[in-house]
Formats: C-alpha cells, sequence, structure tokens
C-alpha cells in the first residue's frame, strides 16, 4: 500500500524519523529438541510506535517477543535494547520495559491493588511511593473501584485489565504483549483493544503486540509485521494508514477494510510457504 498518497489523516501513526528501541538483527532460534522457530529474523522497533506481530500459530511470534524481553536468548544473531546491550545480557535488568501475558497470571490469595503492586515489592519501594502509582495505574484500566476485590471476583477482562495495570505500575516506556486477550469473547476482546488503543494515544510508550487476528492488528496497529510458517521471519512490514483516533466506526470504515485485505494477502502467502 503507498501510504504518501493518502490523506494526512490516513497516514500511519509511526513517525520514520524516531530512533530505535528495540532491533533484533539477523536472529535464529533453534530449540534443544530441533525446532527451528526463528530464521534469519530482523526487526527494528522505534520509539512510539505500536507494531503487532500478525502470522500463524507456531511462526516465532512469542519467541521473539520474549526475545525482546531477555527471557530467551537467540541461538545466532543478535537482540538489541534502546541503549546498545544485548537484550539477554547483564544490562536486561535495567531497562523501562514490561510485559504482559497470554494468561492474566494474579495471585489468586491478593487483592488487586496488591497484584499490581508486586513488581514495586520486588524492587523495594516502600508503600508511602507505591500507593500513588498502584492508584494511577488502576485508573488508567478503569479498576480503581476494584482495588480491594480478589481475581476471583472479577471477569476474565478484568483480571486481564488488572495485568495490564501491574505492568503500567513501573511506568515502563516498552510494553510488550503476548496475545494478552486471544482468550477473550469478541466483545470484550473489541473493548479491551479500543482501551488500550486509547491508552497508547495518551501515553505513547512503545508497544510490541503480538496477536493472531488480522482486525485486531489492524485496528491497534501503526505498522503491521507479518511473519511466515515455521522457520518463522518477516515476510512483510506494513505500515497502517488509519485515523490516529480509531473508536467502533472505523470497524467498518474503508480504509479498515483495506488494510484488513492487505494483510489476509500477506497471511496467504504465508501459510503457503511463500517468502
Amino acid at each position: 500500500m503507498d501510504v504518501s498518497t493518502l490523506p494526512a489523516a490516513l497516514r500511519s501513526a509511526a513517525d520514520p524519523g524516531a530512533p530505535t528501541v528495540l532491533e533484533a538483527d539477523r536472529v535464529e532460534k533453534v530449540y534443544p529438541n530441533g525446532t527451528h522457530a526463528l530464521s534469519d529474523t530482523s526487526v527494528n522497533i522505534r520509539r512510539g510506535e505500536f507494531v503487532s506481530l500478525l502470522g500463524p500459530s507456531g511462526c516465532g511470534k512469542s519467541t521473539l517477543l520474549k526475545m525482546f524481553a531477555g527471557l530467551e536468548a537467540p541461538s545466532s544473531g543478535r537482540v538489541v535494547l534502546h541503549d546498545g546491550h544485548d537484550a539477554a545480557g547483564p544490562a536486561s535488568g535495567h531497562r523501562s520495559l514490561a510485559m504482559v501475558f497470554q494468561d492474566a497470571t494474579l495471585m489468586p490469595w491478593a487483592c488487586v491493588a496488591d497484584n499490581v503492586r508486586l513488581p514495586l515489592d520486588l524492587v523495594g519501594m516502600s508503600r508511602a511511593q507505591s500507593e500513588p502509582r498502584i492508584r494511577e495505574a488502576l485508573e488508567l484500566v478503569g479498576l480503581d473501584q476494584f482495588a480491594r476485590s480478589y481475581p476471583r471476583e472479577l471477569s476474565g477482562g478484568m483480571q486481564m485489565r488488572a495485568s495490564i495495570a501491574r505492568a503500567l505500575v513501573v511506568q515502563p516506556s516498552i510494553l510488550l504483549m503476548d496475545e494478552p486477550f486471544g482468550a477473550l469473547d469478541e466483545f470484550t476482546r473489541n473493548r479491551l483493544d479500543s482501551d488500550l488503543h486509547q491508552l497508547w494515544e495518551k501515553r505513547r510508550f512503545t508497544v510490541v503486540f503480538v496477536t493472531h487476528s488480522i482486525y485486531e492488528a489492524v485496528f491497534l496497529s501503526s505498522r503491521v509485521v507479518v511473519m511466515g510458517a515455521r522457520p518463522g521471519r518477516v515476510i512483510a512490514d506494513e505500515p497502517i494508514a488509519a485515523p490516529m483516533q480509531r473508536g467502533d466506526g472505523y470497524r467498518v470504515s474503508q480504509p479498515f477494510i483495506e488494510n484488513c485485505r492487505m494483510l489476509s494477502e500477506h497471511l496467504v502467502r504465508a501459510n503457503r510457504g511463500e517468502r
């Protein structure tokens, strides 16, 4: 898609001049059991982008995300943070980066506020310092009235909101999200997608978001990286031409339909094993 011919209001929100904050450089990943997860994969993530990793199951999207988080090391190649350090190296614990997993993974014996407080407790932050952060994080995800509730008292969507609040409480500049809404019903998923996009518009942290859903990727992203079937590799890297503010009307708009069509064509190629 040639976005240069589109009106400014429908161009990607990505700033091509923004500095790179995460980089995967010719990454390969082969697990001890012989599974070849990633092959010659290179991706640059710029500051302030919302980048979705889209592709079929088993194409290495989550593996790449875990490499960005420093939870997996590449077999070859390099994953680099904005400060120039290897993501798997000793500096990986000193970056402003948070991750949201597929499951909410909340402590069932702790209330919402205490679940959100956990990352701050782990670094020894005092209650006096942490309380304002917890309140702000809960307000951002719409759970400020549920601070004393327990996970069992929350819906699946509310539990995921609590998990996002726990990530936001460390005030990250980079947020990594591994298909966080995939297990939710479509209504709840659409609502959380809308809330997440509004939060990104407000805060403009960098987001890398794994999804299997073309519709979710188009709704949320300033850019979509399409990955081919195992061994995973990048087969397309597309800016998303769309309004900055994406309400329900965007889901039935011509730009949304056109972007979905474009990504669908890439995924057809991916499923055929084409490069």
